[in-house]
C-alpha cells in the first residue's frame, strides 16, 4: 500500500470518518504542512458518500465551513507571528519556499480576493492566509473574506457531491475518474500562472 493510496479521499474518509474530515479540512486550510492534503475531492467525496447515508449532510457542510475558516484563522496568526522570516524559510520536506512565491503571485493579482478565489486553487489555499498574515492584512477584512470562501467552497463541493450522488444511480463505481477530473481543474490555475511566467521575458542589464 503506497503513499498516495493514504490520499486517496475514499479511503481517508472511511478511515478517519467525521471528524478525520473536519481535521483535514482545518489542516488543509491554514497549516503550512497540510498543503498535500486532498481539500477540494475530499469534499465532494464526503459530499457523495453523505447521499449514500454514510453522514448527515447538514452536519458535513456546517462541521467543513468551520473548519475551514479556523484552519484559515490559524494560518493567519502564524503568519503574523513568523512575519517576513517565512521567505528565507529553509526548503524542506514539508516547506517549500516556492509554494510561498506562487501564492504571492497571486495575492499581486488578485489582492483581498485571493483569501476566496484560493479556496479552489491547491497549495495556494494553503498558503493564502499565512501570507495575510505575513502582510499585516487587518484582520476584520480578512475574517470577512474568511467567512465567505469557506461558505462558498464548502457549499459547492460537498451538495456537488451529494445531489449528484442523490439523482444518479451507482455513481460511487465513477468515483476514481471524477475525483481525478476535479484535481486536474483545480490545478488548471496553477498551470495558467506557470506557463505565465515562462512566456516573461528574462530582464537584462
Amino acid at each position: 500500500m503506497d503513499f498516495i493510496h493514504y490520499l486517496d479521499p475514499a479511503f481517508l474518509i472511511q478511515t478517519l470518518g467525521l471528524l478525520g474530515v473536519f481535521a483535514i479540512v482545518f489542516a488543509e486550510s491554514g497549516l503550512f504542512f497540510g498543503f498535500f492534503l486532498p481539500g477540494d475531492s475530499l469534499l465532494f467525496t464526503a459530499g457523495l458518500l453523505a447521499s449514500q447515508g454514510h453522514f448527515n449532510v447538514i452536519l458535513l457542510w456546517l462541521g467543513c465551513i468551520i473548519a475551514a475558516i479556523a484552519g484559515d484563522s490559524v494560518g493567519y496568526a502564524f503568519g503574523k507571528k513568523v512575519g517576513p522570516k517565512i521567505f528565507s524559510r529553509e526548503d524542506s520536506f514539508l516547506f517549500h519556499k516556492k509554494h510561498v512565491i506562487r501564492t504571492q503571485a497571486f495575492y499581486e493579482k488578485y489582492g483581498k480576493k485571493t483569501i476566496i478565489l484560493a479556496r479552489f486553487v491547491p497549495i495556494v489555499r494553503t498558503f493564502a492566509p499565512i501570507l495575510a498574515g505575513v502582510g499585516n492584512m487587518e484582520y476584520r477584512s480578512f475574517f470577512v473574506y474568511n467567512v465567505i470562501g469557506g461558505l462558498i467552497w464548502s457549499t459547492l463541493l460537498i451538495f456537488l457531491g451529494f445531489v449528484l450522488g442523490s439523482f444518479i444511480p451507482d455513481i460511487d463505481q465513477y468515483l476514481l475518474p471524477i475525483v481525478l477530473v476535479i484535481v486536474v481543474l483545480s490545478f488548471v490555475p496553477l498551470y495558467r500562472e506557470w506557463r505565465k511566467q515562462q512566456r516573461v521575458p528574462e530582464s537584462r542589464p
